[in-house]
C-alpha cells in the first residue's frame, strides 16, 4: 500500500487561472470600389462549375422519370455511389460516363449538354453571342438554307 501524499494545511490550492483570451482572427475586408467605378467581380464566382450543372441536369431528369439512383446506375453500367457523386457535382465524369448516364435516361449526350447549357444560362442570367455567330450561336446568324 502506498502512503497518501499529505499536503500541509498551510498550502492552499492555486486559484484558477483565467482562460487565455484569443483574439478574433482578422478577416480581410473586401476591396472597396473607387468612387465612380463599378465593383469588380470575379467571373469564376458568378459561374457554376460544369460538373455541378451536369449533375443537376442528370438528377432532375432521373427524378422527373421517377427512377431510382440504382436503376439508372445499373442501366448505365456504372456504380451507384459514383453516379451519386456525379449528380452531386463531386466528381468530374468522363464523356463516356456522361454518355452512359444520359443514354440510361433516354437522352443523347448532345441533349445532356444542351440541357446543361440552358441551366448555365438560367443560373448566370445571361447568354453571350460569340463573335462571328448569330443570335442563336449559329455560324450563319440563324440563317438556314434548304436544298
Amino acid at each position: 500500500m502506498r502512503p497518501r501524499s499529505v499536503r500541509p494545511e498551510s498550502a492552499r490550492p492555486e486559484p484558477p487561472r483565467p482562460e487565455a483570451v484569443r483574439p478574433e482572427p482578422v478577416r480581410p475586408q473586401p476591396a472597396r470600389p473607387e468612387p465612380g467605378h463599378p465593383p469588380r467581380r470575379d467571373p469564376a464566382a458568378r459561374e457554376p462549375l460544369w460538373r455541378d450543372l451536369v449533375g443537376d441536369v442528370l438528377r432532375r431528369e432521373r427524378l422527373a422519370q421517377e427512377r431510382t439512383l440504382k436503376d439508372v446506375a445499373d442501366a448505365a453500367r456504372i456504380s451507384m455511389p459514383y453516379l451519386s457523386e456525379v449528380e452531386r457535382g463531386r466528381k468530374e465524369a468522363s464523356s463516356e460516363v456522361l454518355a452512359a448516364a444520359a443514354h440510361a435516361l433516354g437522352l443523347g449526350l448532345g441533349d445532356l449538354l444542351s440541357l446543361a447549357h440552358e441551366e448555365l444560362t438560367r443560373v448566370t442570367g445571361h447568354s453571350r453571342t460569340l463573335p462571328g455567330r448569330g443570335p442563336a450561336g449559329t455560324p450563319h446568324g440563324g440563317l438556314c438554307l434548304a436544298a
